[in-house]
């Protein structure tokens, strides 16, 4: 299997994982484990993005006018995530607000915030791969930064899967659903990729759109659920490996 196919394919098999967890686990996933994958997967995200996604963009453009293009892209990805969390009936897929009143259940709400967060997580996986394939980036990065994405979707695929088992279907269902949320993410990156050619010309807007675009899900949703409640440390340990980890991949094998 080649390299793009294996990139576009692995934060999928994250959250395929994830939802295993209903044939293994009849409670919740240990508040411990979901903190250190949680932080893990934050320190991977922010380091790709910088290292894999804003750099890039800036080495693009040449001298001060370089750092438009990332500007605009970065600001751009964080209103698009503020505006999807805004406009959509549903609840932060780690405990947060809920958004606007709907009829939707809770579970519905988990699944339609997971899939809502996982389309632009694959466009930015798309993204990271189109610049290794269009202007010579490193797709070892695009690599470990579909691999963070992975790890992030773990905790998520549980969470709609265990609640869809309790509320009495049975565990290949609550499997097949809890999937099937992240079946969007290859299908954002191979979107991005079909386009790759015809949006050269905009590619550092892309590349810190996607950066901006994960940043907000860093933000928004990760920070905050392993910084709360005991054991937050733990969360903060992850997130420096998974930060070491992220810069030391893309300057090593860069």
């Amino acid at each position: 299997m080649s390299p793009v196919a294996i990139a576009l394919l692995i934060p999928f098999l994250g959250t395929a994982l994830g939802s295993a967890f209903v044939f293994f686990m009849k409670r919740d996933m240990p508040p411990m484990v979901q903190k250190v994958l949680l932080g893990f997967a934050s320190g991977v995200m922010v380091a790709a993005s910088v290292w894999s996604l804003i750099i890039p963009s800036i080495g693009m453009g040449e001298g001060t006018t370089a750092i438009i293009p990332p500007t605009i892209g970065l600001l751009a990805g964080f209103a698009f995530l503020l505006l999807i969390d805004y406009i959509t009936p549903h609840i932060h897929p780690v405990g947060g607000p809920e958004g606007p009143k709907s009829r939707l259940s809770r579970t519905a709400k988990l699944a339609l915030a997971v899939t809502i967060h996982n389309f632009p997580e694959g466009m930015a996986v798309g993204v990271a791969i189109a610049g290794a394939l269009t202007a010579d980036f490193n797709m070892a990065g695009a690599l470990a930064l579909s691999l963070g994405i992975a790890i992030q979707n773990i905790p998520e695929g549980a969470i709609i899967s265990m609640p869809l088992r309790a509320e009495g279907n049975s565990r290949w269902r609550a499997f097949g659903i809890g999937s099937l949320s992240g079946i969007v993410e290859p299908l954002g990156g191979a979107l991005v990729l079909l386009l790759a050619t015809s949006v050269l010309g905009i590619m550092p807007y892309m590349l810190a759109f996607a950066a901006g675009a994960m940043l907000y899900v860093v933000v928004e949703e990760l920070v905050p659920e392993y910084s709360q409640g005991e054991h937050s440390n733990i969360g903060t340990i992850g997130f420096a490996l998974g930060f070491a980890l992220m810069m030391v991949l893309d300057v090593v094998l860069g």
